[in-house]
Parts: C-alpha cells; sequence; structure tokens
C-alpha cells in the first residue's frame, strides 16, 4: 500500500510539472533523433498552422495542467466526446469503422496502417496508442483519467492524463474541425516521445 502511495505521489507531481519544455526533456531525455522536425509532442505551444498560401493561423493558447478546477459535463460533438470512447473500449483507433472521426495527417497513417494488415505483411501500429501502448486496466483508467480541452478557432486540442500500475500517462490529441466537426488529426504522447503521424506505414 505504501509502494502505491508513493508512486501515485511521483505520478501527481509528474502531471503537475506538466511534463513541457526543460521538464519534459530532463524527466524523459531529448526527443528521438530521427523524429521528424515539427512532429515531436510540443511544449504546450502549438506553433501557428500554416494555411494555403503561408498565411499563418491562430496559435492554440498554452493548457494549464493539472486542471484547477472540476471537469465540466462534456458537451455532445466536443472534442472530448470524441476522445472518451477510445478509453472505454481498447483499440478503437485502429478500427476502420471510427475512421470518420480522424482527419490528415493520422486519417493516411491509419489508412496505410489497414493496407499493410490487409496485405498480410503485418502490423504497424499498435493497438492502445490511445493508453500510450499501457496495459489495459479499465477500473484503473476509470478511476484515474482527466481530460482537459482547449479550442482556439477551427483547431483543439484534449491533454488526456492516467495512472496505470502506477505509472502516470499524458496524451495530447489535436484536432481540427473539418465540415463543421471535430476531427482527430494528430495523436501525440509526452511520456512516451511519439505521434502518430511519425509513422511510416508503408
Amino acid at each position: 500500500m505504501a509502494g502505491r502511495a508513493l508512486l501515485s505521489l511521483s505520478a501527481m507531481c509528474l502531471l503537475a510539472a506538466g511534463l513541457n519544455g526543460a521538464s519534459a526533456q530532463g524527466l524523459l531525455g531529448a526527443p528521438p533523433a530521427n523524429a521528424p522536425a515539427g512532429t515531436a509532442p510540443d511544449d504546450g505551444r502549438t506553433p501557428p498552422a500554416t494555411a494555403p498560401g503561408g498565411v499563418a493561423g491562430p496559435a492554440m493558447p498554452p493548457v494549464a495542467w493539472p486542471p484547477s478546477e472540476p471537469a465540466a459535463p462534456i458537451q455532445p460533438g466536443s472534442p472530448t466526446a470524441v476522445v472518451r470512447p477510445f478509453y472505454d473500449q481498447v483499440g478503437l483507433e485502429v478500427d476502420p469503422a471510427q475512421r470518420g472521426h480522424f482527419t490528415d495527417p493520422a486519417r493516411t497513417v491509419l489508412d496505410k496502417s489497414d493496407a499493410l494488415r490487409k496485405s498480410g505483411q503485418g502490423e504497424c501500429l499498435d493497438p492502445n496508442m490511445a493508453l500510450d501502448n499501457a496495459d489495459y486496466d479499465k477500473a484503473e483508467i476509470d478511476n484515474s483519467l482527466k481530460t482537459l480541452e482547449a479550442i482556439n478557432g477551427d483547431q483543439a486540442k484534449v491533454i488526456v492524463a492516467f495512472v496505470v500500475g502506477g505509472n502516470p500517462h499524458r496524451l495530447e490529441w489535436k484536432f481540427r474541425k473539418v465540415g463543421g466537426e471535430w476531427k482527430i488529426s494528430d495523436l501525440l504522447s509526452v511520456t512516451g516521445e511519439w505521434a502518430l503521424s511519425q509513422y511510416q506505414c508503408e
């Protein structure tokens, strides 16, 4: 019991640190050397999106973590409402039936992964990316799951944090509004230092 309490305390400290900027590099090491520039998990400040013609879009504001206020009810159709089912059913993100929730670059990677699987050449993606490839323990996830949503124009992000086996995990779901609906454009792990958009499913 004492060990679990210490681990939980460590998890809280890790989340409070936010794993941003220098803190992230100090705790997790430098980003992988082969990570493409601009695709590694950011420091909480999403760079301006470049629209056609090279005009920068609005920058996402930094997201404070952990949330300072109790979570508000989830609004239907919101980015958080899109994310939550991925924590109720393991592996949902690689289910082709859910592809309508995604847009590029995430959708292209998922489509290529489907094609690779159908060709019989194996799997490209892990089956539980939404869980940061941790073991699935629904009770632990339900008890520790925290989400924080930030919307800026037609861009949004949902920060998700949870603890499994005493190990804290933090992910960032990036969204873009397409045809009036929020679509997932990328999924990044702050803890594991990977991004869905970095996968090469060829």
